[in-house]
């Protein structure tokens, strides 16, 4: 299992809020790809609030902050304009899926992660926002939210 997944997932308080820098600081890029990856796949998958917005937020600190720092990543490069245009028009879900599939094939660069790390950033507060909506809306007489 997937080292940040396991600080989302885990029950015991000193492995839960551990700093996600401590995981990072020492991953090679390919470790922190995967992680990326395994991170992405729990988020889709998992029930749990809680856990898709800290995983959301992993995303985005990862991609932001501790991608660009690593050797062997692209510092160059294009971000692609279709993801971009969806990124104005607030469709985070299709920005990073197109993201992704452009790091697949051309490789991650800087600016890939940046659009990344903005995407995940934007779906985080989304996916809360929406869950507000709908905790507002199931109360009677706020139904024509």
């Amino acid at each position: 299992m997937s080292k940040l997944i396991s600080m989302i997932t885990s029950t015991d308080p000193a492995q839960r809020d551990a700093a996600l820098d401590a995981v990072c600081r020492d991953a090679t890029l390919g470790e922190l790809q995967q992680e990326c990856a395994a991170l992405d796949r729990f988020r889709r998958q998992s029930d749990n609030l809680y856990e898709q917005v800290r995983a959301l937020f992993f995303l985005y600190a990862i991609y932001r902050f501790h991608l660009p720092q690593k050797t062997g990543m692209a510092q160059q490069g294009q971000i692609p304009f279709e993801g971009f245009a969806n990124l104005l028009r607030r469709r985070f879900e299709e920005a990073v899926e197109i993201f992704l599939a452009d790091a697949t094939h051309g490789g991650l660069s800087d600016g890939l992660a940046s659009a990344l790390a903005a995407a995940y950033h934007s779906l985080a507060f989304q996916t809360l926002a929406d869950q507000v909506r709908r905790s507002v809306r199931s109360v009677r007489g706020n139904q024509w939210m």
